[in-house]
């Protein structure tokens, strides 16, 4: 079965690069991403989408690939200034960088929706799958830590480096989901949930009215990002056990997504736990493009196989 529309849900390093595989797998008019906008902040006057910019980037083949952020070649000569004005420099915003957030800033001031400028922006990258963040309006990622309180999701992850330990993870603000993501959901064929962290990056996504819902109606397949017991990148491999007491594995996954999903995708070996949902084992590490088009590739044949 070959798809004709697919929606990813995407957040952080590893959704936007199995959204570029998918780009590069699909037809452009195929594809359309719901992007995580939890994460979202004001920095320095400034409205930051990281994840937003993280795939506008990616898609482009513009993003730095070593670091997983922001664009190649970048020179951070504004944030050396701000910190010689001993300013908050804790957010490494990037010379180039700026101009995004600067037009995005202007453009909201001026009481344009998210929506609206996420879409001129990516046209003007030449990005052809249609980007979406998943609101316009605020919904606020919020850590619930052991020992320091309640710290909004960058000041957790950026200025602490993710190191105090999570109690709990909710969200401030029920935004309506942006024009055009349930629209979507309900026209697809299939849906994706890429290789993110549940927590942090889906499941501010699901938390929105009416998500859930659309998905229930939909093939919802997945694709882990634990790989033998260990996060491909960032803080995933430390939250499980923090938030449920479990170690992290493939099937913490696939319990934390329940009855949504159809099917996971899962890296060669992890495949031995017990899921109780369709497993496919294939290559998950995306260390190139080449890599990431071959597991979308692989993970829409395994979709097939699971739609009748």
């Amino acid at each position: 079965m070959s798809f004709r529309r697919v929606v990813a849900l995407s957040g952080g390093v590893g959704g936007a690069r199995f959204l570029d595989g998918l780009a590069r797998a699909l037809p452009a008019e195929s594809l359309t991403a719901v992007v995580n906008t939890g994460d979202d902040f004001v920095h320095l006057g400034l409205h930051v989408c990281p994840d937003l910019d993280t795939v506008m980037y990616t898609l482009a083949a513009l993003g730095d690939e070593e670091r997983g952020w922001g664009l190649t070649g970048e020179t951070f000569a504004a944030l050396e200034m701000v910190r010689r004005y001993c300013g908050p420099d804790w957010f490494a915003l990037g010379d180039r960088d700026l101009a995004t957030h600067l037009l995005r800033t202007e453009a909201m001031r001026g009481g344009e929706t998210l929506t609206t400028i996420t879409a001129r922006l990516c046209g003007a990258l030449g990005i052809e799958a249609r980007v979406l963040p998943m609101a316009d309006g605020p919904c606020r990622t919020m850590i619930e830590t052991v020992a320091q309180g309640t710290l909004p999701f960058q000041d957790w992850f950026v200025r602490h480096r993710a190191k105090p330990a999570v109690r709990a993870v909710r969200f401030e603000g029920r935004p309506s989901p942006a024009p055009g993501v349930v629209e979507a959901l309900d026209a697809s064929d299939l849906v994706l949930i890429g290789p993110s962290n549940p927590y942090v990056s889906i499941d501010p996504i699901l938390a929105l009215d009416g998500i859930r819902a659309a998905l229930s109606r939909k093939p919802v397949v997945a694709v882990s990002p634990i790989v033998g017991g260990r996060a491909v990148k960032g803080p995933l491999g430390a939250m499980i056990p923090e938030l449920t007491g479990a170690p992290p594995t493939a099937g913490a996954i696939a319990r934390h997504y329940g009855a949504l999903l159809r099917g996971l995708v899962v890296e060669h070996g992890d495949e031995r736990e017990a899921f109780g949902v369709a497993i496919r084992a294939t290559g998950t590490i995306m260390k190139s493009r080449d890599e990431r088009r071959r597991l979308a590739e692989d993970t829409l044949a395994f979709a097939a196989e699971l739609v009748p």
